[in-house]
């Protein structure tokens, strides 16, 4: 990588008069914020068996082979070619290419932070001159328009000057990647050689958004959180007030032709209370909406975003957190239309749902969508990306026959890139901002959300608190929390118990357990049983803490047996298998025919943690008199030993 980063360093508002009651909502100052504030990533170490060896794998192995896939395609080019210094056509064959760069350069900066890297510092330094050279004077930035804007790259996608076809050309979501590349790089260094070159494009973007096109929206929806990631850094309100725009005249049709709802365009945002359409989309702008929920604390946006949770977590959820069930459109289906085989379930989406289900944890303190996003997390996100760094899923279906083939380009096995990369590339941003979602706060409130062994420092009503945890999770339910302020301080630790421990797999009827646990929580301070309050899903102990103090927490695990809603037609009469927080699976390199697996009331379920196995999982070996016996993986790990029959879910039998 030495010579290719020498090579790339060498070589490198007043809002709209259009009503006097849509004036008053969109030019609102914002005085709200979420009520609760997560802990930085920056600002957690993870020590962990589970996470650290894949964030590791991330910084060592994803990144640089993305970064190098980008080189091979051109993507580094574009740049060259758009500012004149490299003659050619676009390279590559998709219009939102710049934004792959984007994104590799946002996960480098989350992984800087951790671990610091001189050479791959430099080597972001020398992509961001790059980004400098196809950028243009007034702040524009999208290569293939620049280059030449009568010869799409995609067929899809319709040749044109600036900002035209923006239901398709991605000009809106090629910037709200670069603006959250920049964010995080600014964070994770101090530079603002990235955080310049997205501002001039975000000033840009208010005079034209504001003016020259007031009516008009993004296609695909993500400039709304990169904006508002501007916002928090430069404290610029126009930036916020153009997110809050954008979502404002999502489904206005009275001045332009509306985008359908695929594009989630078909109505007004505070009126939709049903996913639909391409479920990145549709994610992305939820989180959006829950921004502006909580900056402008606006009861509208709450109830939209609520209604639609609602709907997607009873209706248009997998069981692996996986969102969006048809390959047509990459989009959610009807109500309860969960088909396994045919799953899409795009990795990205499963990425955008962890991202807005910890933006409503910040709005509500409600353990429930840390029960989706983790859920989202250990199955639906990490299935994403084989045990080697370098391949991956697009879709991530909970069956697999050998015949239909559901990766992207026809494929029944991983791949090292894709056409369009927009997967593999958001794992890469995606896996070393993990530590950000495990601990929050508020003045008086300490939040423990994802059990993973790490420590991290917080301030709680001017008193530095040292916090640390040990365990196994997710193989074994034991968490140990030290406590450790610098003087003794009253406050409250919220731990979260997890759905699973109190038999609800999600937070809805959408599933169920058949065998409900009767284990009891147990939870103690410094080896003695603790007094405690349930709240909103927490175990809540409020105590003065001292130096060294030690919560114990032990979560039962459990083989579950888990049946879906009866409405749900392609799981009548399936059951399928977790414990703990993972999904499992039976994979043909384990077993005879999966498609013969069977399970009785008779069944008998035992784990085992087999440490050369796929990385180390624990795996579940079922035994049965009546029907065959067979072996259970995480789903998260199955394909990484080659194209195999595979299922989630298993006959039932009475």
């Amino acid at each position: 990588m030495k010579t290719k980063m020498k090579m790339l360093i060498v070589s490198a508002l007043a809002l709209f008069a259009t009503g006097c009651n849509q004036e008053q909502q969109t030019t609102k100052l914002a005085t709200a914020d979420y009520a609760i504030q997560g802990v930085p990533f920056n600002q957690v170490k993870v020590n962990d068996n589970f996470w650290l060896p894949k964030i590791e794998t991330n910084r060592t192995v994803t990144i640089p082979a993305s970064f190098a896939k980008c080189e091979e395609m051109g993507r580094m080019d574009n740049f060259l070619i758009a500012g004149g210094k490299m003659d050619g056509a676009v390279k590559g064959e998709m219009a939102f290419d710049d934004s792959d760069v984007y994104k590799i350069i946002e996960g480098a900066a989350y992984s800087m932070t951790t671990v610091p890297d001189p050479e791959l510092d430099s080597y972001v330094d020398s992509v961001i001159n790059l980004i400098s050279i196809g950028q243009e004077e007034d702040g524009y930035l999208m290569t293939w328009k620049t280059i030449n804007p009568d010869d799409s790259p995609a067929e899809w996608c319709p040749p044109g000057d600036r900002w035209e076809h923006l239901a398709w050309s991605h000009e809106l979501y090629n910037a709200g990647h670069l603006y959250e590349a920049a964010a995080a790089h600014y964070h994770a260094t101090g530079k603002k050689n990235l955080l310049n070159i997205a501002t001039k494009n975000a000033d840009l973007l208010v005079d034209v958004f504001n003016n020259e096109l007031p009516y008009e929206v993004p296609g695909h929806q993500i400039v709304e959180t990169g904006l508002i990631k501007l916002y928090l850094i430069t404290h610029k309100q126009e930036y916020l007030k153009l997110a809050r725009h954008f979502l404002e005249f999502r489904g206005d049709s009275t001045h332009r032709e509306s985008h359908g709802a695929y594009t989630q365009d078909h109505m007004p945002v505070v009126e939709q209370d049903e996913a639909v359409g391409h479920a990145v989309r549709a994610a992305y702008m939820y989180a959006g909406m829950t921004d502006v929920a909580a900056l402008y604390n606006d009861e509208a946006y709450r109830s939209a975003v609520d209604q639609i949770w609602d709907n997607i977590v009873s209706k248009k959820m997998y069981l692996t957190g996986g969102i969006g069930s048809r390959h047509e459109g990459e989009a959610f289906g009807e109500n309860y239309e969960l088909p396994n085989l045919t799953a899409y379930n795009e990795t990205c989406a499963a990425i955008a749902n962890v991202y807005w289900n910890y933006r409503m944890f910040l709005l509500y303190g409600d353990s429930k969508y840390i029960d989706v996003l983790e859920r989202s997390l250990y199955n639906g996100v990490i299935s994403g990306v084989a045990l080697d760094g370098k391949n991956f899923f697009y879709p991530n279906p909970l069956e697999c026959d050998l015949h239909y083939h559901f990766n992207s380009g026809g494929s029944l096995t991983r791949e090292p890139w894709f056409d369009c990369s927009c997967c593999p590339t958001n794992l890469c941003r995606f896996m070393p901002s993990v530590p950000g979602y495990i601990y929050a706060q508020t003045d008086d409130k300490v939040y423990v959300n994802l059990f993973v062994q790490s420590e991290t420092e917080l301030n709680v009503e001017g008193t530095s608190v040292a916090l640390s945890q040990k365990t196994e999770y997710p193989w074994n339910g034991n968490v140990k929390v030290e406590v450790s302020p610098e003087k003794e301080q009253e406050f409250a630790l919220y731990v979260r118990v997890p759905g699973w421990v109190r038999n609800n797999p999600v937070p809805s009827d959408l599933y169920y357990y058949s065998n409900e646990s009767e284990n009891t929580l147990s939870v103690e301070v410094n080896g003695k049983p603790a007094e405690f309050s349930h709240e909103k899903g927490y175990a809540v102990i409020k105590q003065t803490w001292k130096e060294g103090d030690v919560v114990t927490i032990d979560f039962p695990m459990e083989v579950r047996k888990v049946k879906a809603n009866e409405l749900v037609e392609a799981d009548k009469g399936l059951v399928a298998l977790e414990r703990g927080p993972i999904v499992y699976c039976a994979e043909g390199a384990d077993n005879d025919d999966v498609d013969q697996l069977a399970v009785t009331p008779a069944t008998e379920f035992r784990n085992q943690f087999q440490k050369d196995l796929l990385g180390g999982v624990e795996t579940i070996e079922a035994t049965d008199q009546a029907a065959d016996n067979f072996t259970a993986i995480p789903y998260y790990v199955w394909n990484n030993r080659g194209a195999n029959k595979m299922k989630v879910w298993f006959q039932e039998e009475l």
